[in-house]
């Protein structure tokens, strides 16, 4: 668990004077202690051919200024007060971006067949290498832009305004000679000079690539255009390599005992397109992608920080540590997780609901509570004498104060409640008025939207609108919701019945799901009734099962008991009805409509007859019309 941090203490002595633009230069002297060893609880970051931010920036800095940067020479200088020094840098020529779309089969190939092949996670660095190697021994001259981090350059700045700073290089490829340097490149600044902050100084520039001994990574430099075909190749290999480092490497691969790497590659690879097609939801991919960028971040924070301990750790700085250590230690947990579930948030797997119940008030009463901004003597004009009333302003209050058997009564309005996704006590949520006025948004914040854990939840004339969150709109976890005369705008899954859980819905209409806009796990209970579920199935790409996907969702083994009565089902990509059966290594579907079968097509319309019998699939009076792949289909999968 301990390796060498490699990086060394800096201390900093700082003299200032102005020039005559009134603008600030500092130059920075460093006085280095003598190198030593550092416990360090993760990778070293000189171990990682992918350069982390800051990385190389804050143990070997070097002249800064404080001018504001002019990207691109394209901000003009004030006329008022005229800056003098040395011409501003020309704007940097394009770089050569690569035309190859691999599809996931081709990419899979490249990364485990042909690059990795057999190799195991703490031989990744050596595989790509070696990849490279290849390529630039074709040409070891080419010119390139070198992308780096400001903090190189910079004391302050904007980082949303200067992503990073460019300069024009020529890049010299010598034959790697050993591991730490093989994604290393020799460079020096090209004429014209270019960049694309036009006042960066050129003497600044120099002294930097001094201090780094015109050796920078390789992956930070990017081919331009207008060169041959075979800079174009090198380019291509550069982007290879990049996205192995950018979407499939983890830091803890090569900590960590894998017998089989190539697999776990493939799998990340799988997750990636999946994200990028829309498998997985949106927002799901965006939480995954964040939680990736803040755990390498806080992997970098916590090497930093032991870097900077140059003696016997304080009792203060070792409980930092740790504390830091940990708070790796969770994220990487946390990613392990997503991946191995492939970012589902819902399933069996994946329980999320830990409200205990409530269960009954001590003295009995059942409480029916208004959520309105203000309250009329009109609005409880029907109620009786007897009840019990509270008012709310807000329907998290509400539901706050719920209890078994309580009746929620919201009025027209847009309402937002982080507490839909925890429903554990018997209670009624109904509208009143027009359900179309009646509208609970989703906060993109939290994962879930609506989700059930009680024995008979109630929602009844409402709208819900799905914005941003992760799981599915509604998902019943276990016991039985009813879902009556409501309205659901999906944007990621549809509603989730998952494995022992019921739902009964009614003249509700589904639209928008990214999957199918009801999905019934294996051995669930459901009931259909005067329904209208379209435009689902959203999907931009994807392999067979996600393409069959429709308005219902069934997966069988052991078969849910569904009964589907009067519904309209239409406009949906994929099959209205999808049945799932485990069959064959490998998704097949059974092409079929029910009832319209051509001639000929006897045995697969046997066959989806016979599927429906064993489901015990109660259909009677559904609308099934205008879905891509017919009405009724199986997947064998």
């Amino acid at each position: 668990m301990a390796a060498n941090s490699g990086a060394e203490g800096v201390v900093a002595e700082t003299s200032s004077e102005h020039d005559e633009g009134d603008a600030r230069l500092l130059t920075v002297r460093y006085r280095r202690p003598e190198d030593g060893m550092q416990t360090s609880l993760v990778r070293s970051v000189l171990a990682s051919p992918r350069p982390l931010k800051g990385a190389a920036t804050r143990g070997a800095e070097a002249r800064r200024r404080l001018l504001p940067p002019q990207l691109d020479g394209r901000e003009e200088a004030s006329a008022a007060e005229p800056t003098p020094g040395p011409v501003d840098a020309l704007p940097l020529p394009p770089i050569y971006v690569s035309d190859i779309r691999l599809s996931v089969t081709q990419r899979t190939s490249l990364y485990c067949d042909q690059i990795l092949q057999n190799c195991k996670a703490d031989e990744a660095d050596e595989a790509m290498s070696k990849f490279l190697s290849e390529k630039l021994k074709e040409r070891s001259m080419w010119l390139g832009v070198w992308k780096t981090n400001p903090e190189l350059f910079f004391v302050k700045y904007e980082e949303a305004s200067i992503p990073y700073v460019g300069i024009l290089v020529e890049v010299a490829c010598k034959p790697r000679q050993n591991s730490s340097t093989h994604l290393k490149a020799t460079v020096a600044v090209a004429e014209p000079f270019s960049s694309n902050i036009a006042n960066l100084p050129r003497e600044l520039i120099d002294e930097v690539l001094e201090e780094l001994d015109h050796c920078v990574p390789l992956l930070e430099v990017y081919p331009v255009e207008g060169q041959d075909e075979v800079i174009c190749g090198i380019a291509h290999f550069l982007e290879v390599v990049r996205f192995f480092y950018d979407f499939l490497w983890r830091d803890w691969d090569d900590e960590e005992c894998c017998e089989n790497y190539t697999a776990l590659i493939e799998e990340r690879i799988k997750l990636y397109y999946d994200i990028q097609d829309g498998s997985i939801p949106g927002p799901i991919g965006q939480r995954f992608k964040r939680t990736l960028e803040k755990y390498r971040n806080k992997r970098l924070e916590l090497i930093e920080f032991q870097s900077n301990i140059k003696e016997d750790p304080s009792a203060a700085e070792a409980v930092e540590c740790w504390n830091k250590y940990y708070e790796v230690l969770m994220l990487c947990g946390l990613l392990k997780i997503w991946e191995d579930l492939r970012l589902r948030a819902h399933g069996p797997f994946f329980p999320r609901i830990l409200r205990r119940r409530k269960g009954q008030r001590d003295f009995g009463k059942v409480v029916t509570h208004i959520v309105a901004k203000m309250m009329t003597t009109d609005m409880v004009k029907d109620f009786s004498a007897d009840t019990l009333l509270q008012q709310h302003d807000h329907l998290d209050t509400a539901l706050d104060n719920c209890y078994c058997g309580d009746t929620i009564v919201i009025f027209p309005g847009e309402y937002q409640a982080v507490g839909l996704a925890l429903l554990t006590d018997d209670i009624t949520i109904k509208g009143v008025g027009k359900r179309d006025e009646i509208v609970i948004v989703s906060d993109p914040v939290y994962d879930s939207f609506v989700a059930s854990k009680a024995q008979n939840v109630k929602l009844m004339h409402l709208t819900f609108l799905q914005r941003g969150t992760s799981d599915g709109i509604v998902v019943v976890e276990s016991g039985h919701m009813t879902l009556d005369d409501c309205v659901l705008k999906c944007e990621g899954t549809g509603i989730c019945v998952l494995t022992g859980a019921a739902l009964t819905m009614k003249a509700c209409e589904i639209t928008g799901a990214q999957g199918a806009g009801v999905e019934l796990y294996p051995g669930s209970t459901a009931i259909l009734e005067g329904n209208a579920i379209h435009h689902c199935n959203n999907f931009k790409m994807g392999d067979i099962l996600k393409r069959t996907l429709g308005g219902i969702n069934v997966k069988v083994l052991p078969a849910p008991n569904v009964k589907l009565n009067n519904n309209h089902i239409y406009n949906n990509n994929g099959y209205g009805v999808t049945i799932v059966q485990p069959d064959e290594k490998t998704c097949t579907a059974v092409d079929e409509t029910l009832g319209g079968a051509a001639a000929g097509d006897k045995k697969e319309e046997d066959t989806l007859s016979k599927a429906i019998q064993t489901l015990s699939l109660e259909m009677g009076n559904n609308k099934i019309e205008a879905n891509t792949m017919g009405e009724i289909g199986i997947v064998y999968c």
